[in-house]
């Protein structure tokens, strides 16, 4: 039985909402195989409120073979399962593999519940498997395309830090922090000082900082032009400066933008 959609959510990230949705036998459903978000939190609030109120605002759904899989929503499914709901309210779409992790990957970020690494991972996803820039995977999800860059950048953190920010105890600020100073054991030694005594982003950033520059602003300036880290260092007779970058693609991009101002000038 087809009725009015609810949810602004939903209506934000698909138009097809609005024309109505069905009624779904629960156990014919199945998750999303592309669902960015691998710890789930839990479930026990979300629970008591379908309990209470029931499933206010529908899951949306693609049709397969033997079934449905769910594109966004599986936290609502997974709890009507528990309740052992006969049916859900779902709104039906079709939707290619690539749609299915970009839908699921922005319900995520827009909701804010999604560990910054799990974001990482679905960026990735969707450039490896599915040949998306960094600019076109920022205009899908909202984001500018330098967060996105920075965001992917936390994949190259040592596995013991990343386990920190798994477990929550470090962020995404912190993180960032982190990724100022060289990889390697001293690196994973200031994060685990970071993460046990419970110190700040702010106060992540300082100790970043500490070390020895002798041209911070210069950095911080070129930095801030080309969108990615730059190091500056100088030895007795020569120097060098460093700029990072994230895969060809960033890579041609830094190099463009070299181009065209040194034209310019």
């Amino acid at each position: 039985m087809a009725r009015k959609a609810l949810g602004k959510g939903i209506d934000a990230l698909l138009p097809e909402a609005k024309k109505g949705f069905e009624e779904i036998e629960v156990g014919r459903i199945e998750n999303n195989p592309y669902q960015p978000r691998k710890k789930m939190q839990s479930l026990d609030e979300l629970i008591s409120s379908i309990k209470e109120n029931g499933v206010l605002e529908p899951i949306v759904v693609r049709a397969v073979e033997d079934g449905y899989e769910v594109i966004c929503g599986e936290r609502r499914l997974l709890a009507a399962k528990q309740l052992e709901m006969k049916y859900i309210p779902a709104v039906i779409r079709e939707a290619s593999d690539r749609e299915m992790l970009e839908l699921a990957l922005i319900e995520n970020l827009q909701r804010e519940n999604l560990n910054p690494l799990e974001a990482a991972e679905a960026y990735t996803t969707l450039i490896k498997g599915f040949g998306l820039s960094h600019q076109e995977i920022a205009k899908r999800v909202g984001k500018d395309r330098a967060t996105v860059t920075n965001t992917l950048r936390l994949l190259t953190l040592e596995e013991e830090i990343k386990n920190f920010i798994w477990s929550g105890k470090l962020s995404e600020g912190h993180a960032r922090a982190l990724l100022s100073l060289k990889p390697g054991k001293k690196r994973i030694k200031v994060a685990k000082r970071i993460a046990e005594l419970g110190l700040s982003v702010r106060e992540t950033e300082k100790i970043a900082k500490q070390r020895v520059s002798s041209y911070p602003d210069l950095e911080n300036k070129l930095s801030q032009c080309i969108g990615n880290p730059v190091r500056i260092t100088e030895g007795k007779k020569k120097g060098k400066i460093e700029i990072e970058f994230y895969g060809e693609e960033d890579l041609l991009r830094i190099v463009r933008m070299l181009i065209e101002k040194t034209y310019i000038q």
